[in-house]
């Protein structure tokens, strides 16, 4: 929407991005009772059919783009996404914007299919240090830029305190942990929970978002929790419109992950000014710690994870400063600063190869 405001956009989109058997969550499409921002796009490629990729290319090519920005975050969409930025290549400049170079969960054939795609890419845009270094070391001296990730400013307005624990069902007065997004293991969910359960009665855990895979695990570690009953689970996908409740009854949100790079969650919690205990992984300490914006706990470990948040609520000054800190950052790391510094690279890539 932002480049949109200087620039004549298109966009091309997934028709399907996984078959089902590897797509762990319910679904994958946007629903008709969702309340998802709606962007106009056609909808052509579907990753496990090679007969849309050439289809894809061509109504891209015969579009005439003179950029293309393509984003990529696992190496399941390198032979699609790469066939089509190899052949744009020869037309226009491809630019790829790396959520991850190599997976969370990596895989033996990451980095040989990951190079195939960035081998179609003018330049490539990466959203924190971690991640620049890895296409560094799969591909050395490529023309790349290291942005951030932009807040999401799309779920709304928070809503009164009051109101938003009314909509979710929780007791009035308390201390709201929340656990937001996917459930998936690198998140460390589990973690989290033998964590709470060091925490005093004071304390509300909401854990809200889809697990990717099996909740057996965590059903078993909350079911042994002395501190079950002040688990509140919301475990199914959350809509765009819902979203605004979650963060707006949470005091902090918790990332106690096992790896990262940068997270999508940080740029929800900065919209809606809510801090955040993260752990010492990618690039987290960079973002959150010496922003100020939240703290960190040096190990992904429930010991040090429950220190952290007792040392937040133990500190009235805490809360000021991270919001105070979380207000600077909204609007250094706005949209239209990441689409103009975005277009300037564009601007200079055959200047810098």
């Amino acid at each position: 929407m932002e480049l949109g405001k200087e620039n004549t956009v298109k966009a091309f989109n997934f028709k399907r991005q996984y078959p089902d058997f590897l797509f762990p969550g319910k679904t994958q499409y946007v629903t008709k009772d969702d309340d998802a921002v709606p962007i106009e796009s056609d909808a052509l490629l579907d990753t496990a059919n090679p007969f849309t990729y050439g289809k894809t290319y061509r109504a891209i090519r015969d579009w005439k783009p003179d950029l293309v920005v393509i984003s990529y975050w696992m190496s399941w969409f390198a032979p699609s996404l790469g066939y089509i930025a190899r052949r744009l290549k020869k037309h226009c400049k491809v630019v790829s914007i790396l959520h991850n170079v190599i997976p969370h969960e990596p895989r033996f054939f990451d980095a040989p299919l990951t190079r195939y795609f960035l081998s179609g890419c003018t330049g490539n845009v990466t959203l924190c240090d971690e991640v620049s270094d890895d296409l560094e070391r799969l591909k050395p001296k490529s023309a790349k830029i290291t942005l951030f990730h932009p807040v999401y400013a799309h779920f709304g307005e928070r809503i009164p305190r009051e109101e938003a624990e009314a909509r979710l069902g929780l007791e009035p007065g308390r201390k709201n942990l929340l656990f937001f997004g996917l459930i998936r293991e690198y998140k460390g969910l589990d973690i989290l929970l033998h964590a709470f359960g060091k925490l005093d009665d004071s304390y509300t855990l909401i854990v809200a978002g889809e697990p990717y895979g099996s909740f057996v695990k965590y059903e078993e570690i909350i079911n042994s929790s002395p501190a079950k009953d002040r688990i509140k689970l919301f475990t199914k996908y959350i809509k765009d419109s819902e979203v605004k409740d979650y963060f707006s009854a949470a005091d902090l949100a918790v990332l106690p992950y096992r790896s990262a790079t940068q997270s999508g969650i940080s740029a929800i919690s900065w919209h809606f000014e809510v801090p955040m205990v993260v752990t010492d992984v990618g690039g987290l300490r960079q973002s959150i710690g010496e922003s100020g914006t939240g703290l960190v706990a040096e190990k992904a470990d429930p010991d040090c994870i429950a220190a952290e948040i007792r040392k937040y609520f133990s500190d009235a000054n805490l809360r000021t400063l991270c919001i105070n800190s979380i207000r600077a950052e909204k609007e250094r790391l706005s949209w239209k600063t990441f689409s103009k510094r975005l277009i300037d690279f564009a601007d200079n890539l055959y200047k810098i190869q």
